[in-house]
């Protein structure tokens, strides 16, 4: 079992990254390898809607989504970990997310998703809403913890000083690494869930 976490943030060392690192530390005390790969300091261009992913099986802007588009489909959750900017995640982390969720054909259910946010002081909240969509968008069950899942501080120093923060990542990897089991065994007695051919719906005509 395996669980890929993403760093959003240009500073691969930095707050982001000691925040799933103690996520990643309670995964791995739970039997789970996971792996932190940041891409925060990456070119990583938007989506531009030309749809080539549905006829190819990969994005035509060949970088690093079609690069960790395999990782994603053998792991058995995720976690993406963003700094705040503006209240909102890093433009990179959105646009890598757009593209890995958008042309990526593997089947995302029953993968365990979370969110990991880090902010000096506020818009914490509306980031990790804005992350967990993803998860909630692909069928994918969303691993909580004791509160939200943020840390607070400037450098990974005051971060380290944030006794709940940390604790909370710790939970969550705890939660998540049963939650992964337990879908694994869930999987082995009853299987996935029975899905509906998909129905898009554009507009309502009554």
């Amino acid at each position: 079992m395996k669980v890929l976490l993403i760093n959003g943030s240009p500073n691969a060392k930095g707050c982001t990254f000691t925040a799933l690192s103690e996520v990643a530390s309670s995964l791995e005390k739970n039997g789970i390898e996971t792996e932190i790969v940041s891409i925060g300091n990456q070119d990583i261009r938007g989506c531009i809607g030309c749809r080539q992913c549905k006829k190819k099986g990969i994005c035509v802007f060949d970088d690093l989504v079609n690069k960790l588009a395999p990782k994603f489909a053998e792991c058995d959750g995720l976690v993406v970990g963003s700094p705040v900017y503006y209240a909102s995640a890093n433009g990179t982390l959105i646009s890598f997310l757009d593209r890995l969720f958008y042309s990526t054909t593997c089947d995302k259910t029953m993968k365990v998703g979370a969110a990991v946010v880090s902010c000096r002081r506020g818009g914490a909240s509306a980031t990790f809403d804005e992350l967990n969509k993803y998860f909630t968008i692909a069928g994918m069950p969303v691993a909580s913890s004791q509160y939200w899942n943020s840390v607070h501080g400037n450098t990974p120093e005051e971060v380290r000083q944030d006794q709940e923060g940390l604790q909370v990542m710790r939970t969550l990897g705890n939660n998540m690494a049963f939650l992964i089991k337990s879908i694994a065994l869930g999987k082995q007695e009853f299987g996935l869930p029975e899905k509906e051919e998909h129905i898009f719906t554009n507009f309502i005509r009554s």
